[in-house]
């Protein structure tokens, strides 16, 4: 069974040099993101880290990247407790500033990178979200913040398409905080490992994998699977493509030293 209306291209963006760490601009101060690894461990929120007992290789990681509100309190033996860098999306803002002893000062040297529509978090915008973000960015003199510039945002929409062949807007696309992780851990890091990510035909499997929940910190949220394909097939408003991303960041694996694991493919 085809999951997907999307392809992905044949002529993939070489995202080694696409990727300039340009286009992530500074909350507060002159900083720029300067941040490089040899070796990531990007963790993902899939309740398929649950289990994994993966937090010690985790941690042994030099860098580690996570997602929007993500905890690591009471799951350090699945998912680590250190994070070097949080991709946090502008829905996900406020769930992360309320809980500053988790999210904001609990690294030592902390990198964050929001992003979002330039309407909501850009300087310009000059809302309340820049404005709680240009808050966070000098109360907490252990991070360093950035968001992503408009010509930079236009870019990952561009690099959507040359990638599925549809445009994102046209085909009512959003893209996910995944997307965005992906693509700048592929910036900053040489060698990639990805925990809790499906592969993309995972969830078209027959019978149908046991129920999971989306995210491993909400245990009464709802199913990953079933999220997955009502958002792949979604026609009316906007969806979030996960499959088809997944099938983007397969291809990628092979060409930018990423693996998988838990589960591994």
């Amino acid at each position: 069974m085809k999951m997907s209306r999307f392809h992905t291209s044949i002529n993939a963006t070489n995202l080694k040099k696409w990727a300039r760490k340009e286009g992530y601009i500074p909350v507060y101060g002159n900083k720029s993101l300067t941040l490089h690894c040899q070796q990531c461990a990007m963790v993902t929120s899939s309740s398929h880290v649950l289990g994994s007992n993966a937090g010690e290789e985790i941690d042994r990681a030099e860098c580690v990247i996570r997602m929007n509100d993500a905890p690591v309190s009471g799951f350090e033996s699945d998912v680590g407790n250190r994070t070097s860098l949080r991709v946090v999306a502008h829905s996900s803002v406020f769930r992360v500033i309320r809980k500053p002893q988790e999210f904001l000062n609990r690294s030592e040297n902390l990198s964050i990178i929001f992003w979002g529509p330039p309407s909501k978090i850009s300087r310009d915008a000059k809302g309340t979200l820049y404005r709680l973000i240009q808050k966070v960015s000098t109360t907490y003199s252990n991070l360093s913040t950035f968001t992503i510039s408009p010509s930079k945002m236009r870019k990952f929409d561009m690099l959507f398409q040359e990638e599925t062949g549809r445009d994102r807007q046209k085909s009512h696309s959003w893209l996910s905080t995944g997307w965005f992780t992906m693509v700048i851990a592929i910036e900053i890091c040489d060698s990639i490992k990805v925990y809790g990510m499906v592969p993309p035909n995972y969830c078209g499997r027959h019978p149908q994998p046991k129920r999971m929940p989306y995210h491993y910190y909400k245990p009464r949220g709802p199913d990953e699977c079933l999220t997955y394909l009502q958002n792949e097939r979604g026609h009316r408003g906007n969806h979030h493509r996960f499959i088809t991303e997944k099938q983007v960041f397969s291809h990628w694996a092979k060409l930018y030293n990423i693996t998988f694991k838990n589960p591994t493919w």
